[in-house]
């Protein structure tokens, strides 16, 4: 169910992030926020942002592609500004079922993809059910496929109990996440602070600490086999036209990740930016924004 446009942008975090969200009820009955940019066709680019980032991680991208492209951003259930429910599921399985009852609901006949961190699960989760609909692909230092590699500080907020005291009590995922995802640069204090923006307090970073728990690491986790599912069959796309856009210095998503999905998409065109971090969209330069826009447009 489509409704009307969100009232949650406050005039400081207009400047950075000048759209007006709507509201998208989703099949569990939670509140999503999205942006729907551009012109109304039935052709749009959806952009699927990670943890614990949110649509405004691809607000120069949409400023970009906007005037000619309709651009789908949507803030997944308890990020960004989205309702942050106690009651949601907040699965793998849940988030795909999240975007594909967006994109039915807004009619949409051919999607393309832009994916970042838990973009890419979430994304291609969505691509394999309906791989008719799906056009051009951008993969930014994303995963679609397991991996047991995991950081030691992204595992230290995974374990039982410390890390929901660790998320949720000291924000010790998304505030650092605003330095630890840079290299290249520094985020601006209004950057830094539209970043920390939706996640102000224990009942708002709800979704920061169970995105980190779904990690399906464990042979058992409730999404592996989802996860499994989606990267068997990655392959399928491997005659579309995609885009990798990476950032070489990414502590989390690092050049093992890369390396695969060259092995997935060999045909791929890719561009490694070694002195970028995990945000690349921020950390690669205005240079990023145009190269995907020109693949994209």
């Amino acid at each position: 169910m489509v409704t009307e446009e969100d009232p949650l942008v406050p005039p400081w975090l207009a400047r950075e992030y000048p759209y007006a969200p709507r509201r998208f009820i989703t099949p569990g009955g939670a509140a999503m926020s999205y942006l729907d940019e551009g012109p109304r066709e039935d052709e749009a680019v959806l952009m699927l942002h990670g943890n614990p980032t949110w649509s405004f991680y691809f607000r120069r991208l949409v400023a970009a592609l906007a005037p000619g492209r309709r651009c789908i951003v949507p803030d997944h259930v308890g990020m960004g500004l989205s309702e942050k429910p106690g009651g949601y599921d907040y699965s793998l399985a849940s988030r795909i079922a999240d975007i594909e009852a967006l994109v039915a609901g807004l009619g949409l006949r051919r999607v393309h993809l832009v994916v970042h961190d838990w973009g890419g699960a979430i994304g291609f989760g969505w691509a394999c059910r309906h791989p008719g609909q799906v056009g051009r692909i951008v993969i930014l230092n994303t995963a679609a496929f397991h991996s047991s590699r995991i950081p030691g500080r992204i595992a230290l907020c995974r374990s039982k109990p410390a890390g929901e005291w660790i998320v949720r009590g000291l924000n010790g995922f998304a505030r650092p996440a605003t330095w630890m995802a840079m290299h290249r640069r520094r985020l601006s204090p209004l950057e830094r602070r539209a970043y920390l923006h939706p996640y102000g307090s224990w009942a708002d970073r709800i979704a920061v600490h169970r995105f980190v728990a779904d990690i399906p690491m464990e042979e058992g986790h409730r999404s592996r086999a989802t996860l499994d599912s989606i990267s068997r069959g990655l392959a399928q796309f491997a005659s579309h036209p995609i885009l990798i856009q990476w950032g070489g210095r990414d502590f989390c998503f690092d050049d093992s990740f890369l390396a695969r999905w060259r092995e997935i998409f060999p045909g791929a065109a890719c561009e490694r930016y070694p002195d970028a971090g995990h945000y690349v969209l921020e950390d690669a330069g205005e240079g990023i924004i145009a190269r995907i826009a020109a693949f994209l447009g």
